[in-house]
């Protein structure tokens, strides 16, 4: 398939620059796949939506402070560090910016008293390469790091907490899983009143998920390589409901992935582990997901191929063309869609 076939035009004003104070009060379009009929409604309703014995499915992935300033020992030029994978305890392949003037074995001060500081080992090209710290990255994340948030976010005049949803519990992802950012104490207490169960995976999600799909034809793609883990009790739980008549809800793109991929390798759901490299597409077969919920996606993104494998394009664009009408608001910090 053509890549402009997933394209569409965007008023800038629709791209959201901060978070809602009250989380659950984003709008939420409902889309019904099967007859592209659109429902305007508010997160907090959620719960309408859903029957009891349904599970509503999470990624508690959590987004770890990984962006540092520094600037170059020999030249004092400001550089930018944007860790992408912790390799070991003090080394990383990092995202460096401007990265025309870093040479392998520059030294980059974070901070200078303590000294704290990274050598370039080796440039990888792509703007990246492996560097080593002179201490545990994890310490130097909590004292100095900052939160990744994406570059479309021009107003970062707010508590960046916003953008961490608030039942992360282990770090790992680069961004943030933003379909889950709408979500409440209040409302997870309500769904679980409702008797609608509530499961967790993990996908650590890389900056390459959000990256434009660049081949003319979108079978072509190489799709990007995410660490996944789903428990074996968690894995029971999302299967108990299937059996006791209850649909799987993923909320976002990132925890269809882990359920996709589980259910590709073993054609069951199980406890697994490992990393994923799936690229869903129009033509794939869901094999467990029933509903979705998901933000508006950059176009020609594999997150909007993947959500259009599922509800299909026309019925997708249309209801993008539905909430560009109505004022949505897009990406990140954006409202957001059920489809059902």
């Amino acid at each position: 398939m053509d890549l402009s076939l997933f394209d569409y035009e965007l008023p800038q004003r629709l791209i959201a620059q901060e978070p809602l104070l009250e989380r659950d009060k984003s709008k939420m379009m409902v889309l019904n796949r099967k007859t592209g009929e659109i429902k305007h409604d508010h997160f907090y309703n959620i719960v309408n939506y859903l029957n009891p014995h349904d599970i509503i499915v999470l990624n508690n992935s959590k987004v770890i402070k990984c962006r540092l300033f520094g600037i170059k020992e020999d030249t004092g030029a400001r550089i930018e560090c944007f860790v992408l994978e912790k390799r070991t305890s003090s080394k990383a392949i990092a995202l460096l910016r401007p990265f025309k003037k870093i040479k392998e074995n520059s030294k980059i001060i974070i901070n200078k008293s303590p000294i704290i500081f990274f050598d370039v080992i080796k440039k990888i090209g792509n703007g990246k390469a492996i560097v080593e710290f002179n201490d545990n990255i994890e310490k130097i994340f909590d004292k100095y790091g900052e939160m990744p948030l994406p570059p479309y976010i021009k107003n970062r005049n707010f508590d960046t907490s916003y953008y961490q949803t608030i039942y992360a519990e282990k770090d790992g992802s680069v961004a943030a899983p933003t379909a889950g950012l709408h979500f409440t104490d209040r409302l997870l207490t309500e769904l679980k009143n409702k008797k609608i169960n509530i499961a967790k995976a993990r996908l650590d999600i890389s900056l390459d998920t959000f990256k434009p799909i660049k081949e003319r034809e979108i079978e072509n793609h190489k799709i990007h390589t995410e660490k996944y883990y789903l428990s074996q009790y968690n894995a029971n739980k999302i299967k108990n409901a299937k059996l006791n008549g209850g649909n799987v809800i993923a909320i976002g793109t990132t925890t269809i992935r882990v359920l996709e991929t589980i259910m590709t390798k073993f054609g069951e759901l199980k406890g697994s582990k490992g990393k994923t490299n799936l690229y869903i597409y129009p033509g794939y077969k869901f094999k467990i997901v029933d509903s979705i919920v998901t933000n508006f996606h950059l176009p020609k993104s594999s997150l909007i191929v993947m959500i259009s494998a599922f509800a299909g394009r026309e019925t997708i664009l249309n209801a993008y063309k539905e909430a560009i009408k109505e004022n949505y608001k897009f990406y990140s910090f954006g409202d957001c869609m059920l489809i059902i």
